[in-house]
């Protein structure tokens, strides 16, 4: 990775001891991004210097904090890291946002944007921001219209394409959902908000297969050990929209026994969290909790 040195503070690496103090307190003050990486990694060595040129470009927006993780395996692993490169967003002492994977540089510059201020072509922004909270208090026919009309604009906008496909999930269109991600331009399947609108379709479509929700809820009071059901009532209370009730009953499995279905409890958590996104009040409440399990 980079030498830090020359970047008026705004780089540095950190440690699991220091970690509080460089990210936690420190984005009290101002958003920190956290690489995690490791020496092996290929696509970290890509990412690394794109994200400090970035950084350093965005005068004092945010700042960004290094965090080798064959040094220092913790953090990553209670913020639930499956790969790397692995780049999370926090601000006010929590995670906002983030990605994985070696993103073009163009697509980094928009995330740095997007976290520390307005981007070049605010008006998008603002636009996909609306749709986004249309969608988020229930009105998804209106936030389709904002999203289609940004589509028509430009075919390669991702986040546009990721949200009508969230619109027509809304709708319970999974047929629609996988025909508009069929539109991902090619090498872009891997975008953040791509793949989190597949994970929230595959959630929906494993959801489709379960029981009814009641019934589900009646086997597990019957026996808190059937964890198949306490697995499945979770999917069905995640397609409900009872989020926090979908990941109390995972965190449950995971706590009772750790091992059961090759972690099967804490892998379903993850495809939760991915599909929520990180800035997802339960993304970060799961995320929290698992750590708390994951490391007592």
């Amino acid at each position: 990775m980079n030498d830090a040195a020359g970047t008026n503070g705004l780089i540095k690496d950190t440690t699991t001891q220091a970690f509080m103090a460089d990210v936690i307190q420190e984005s009290m003050k101002q958003p920190v991004l956290v690489d995690f990486w490791a020496e092996w990694c290929g696509p970290c060595k890509q990412l690394g210097p794109m994200l400090e040129k970035a950084v350093v470009a965005a005068k004092g927006k945010v700042k960004l904090v290094k965090m080798d993780i064959d040094k220092y395996p913790q953090i990553a692993g209670q913020l639930g890291v499956q790969s790397i490169p692995a780049v999370f967003a926090f601000s006010k002492g929590q995670p906002v946002d983030g990605f994985m994977g070696a993103l073009p540089e163009s697509q980094v510059k928009e995330f740095i944007n997007r976290i520390g201020g307005p981007g070049d072509d605010p008006g998008t922004e603002e636009l996909l921001a609306q749709a986004d909270r249309l969608l988020t208090e229930g009105d998804g026919q209106a936030a389709a219209q904002i999203f289609a009309q940004l589509y028509e604009q430009d075919p390669e906008n991702l986040k546009a394409i990721a949200g009508l496909a969230r619109c027509a999930l809304a709708a319970g269109e999974l047929e629609q959902a996988r025909a508009t991600l069929s539109l991902t331009p090619a090498g872009k399947e891997n975008d953040p908000a791509i793949a989190s609108a597949r994970a929230a379709l595959d959630l929906a479509e494993q959801a489709s297969d379960i029981g009814d929700l009641q019934g589900l809820k009646r086997q597990v009071a019957a026996d808190p050990k059937n964890y198949q059901a306490r697995l499945d009532l979770a999917l069905a209370l995640a397609a409900a929209g009872s989020r926090e009730e979908a990941v109390d009953q995972l965190l449950e499995i995971a706590s009772r026994d750790r091992k059961w279905n090759d972690d099967g409890a804490r892998k379903q958590l993850v495809q939760f969290f991915e599909a929520w996104g990180p800035m997802d009040e339960n993304t970060i409440y799961g995320r929290r909790r698992l750590s708390s399990i994951l490391f007592s």
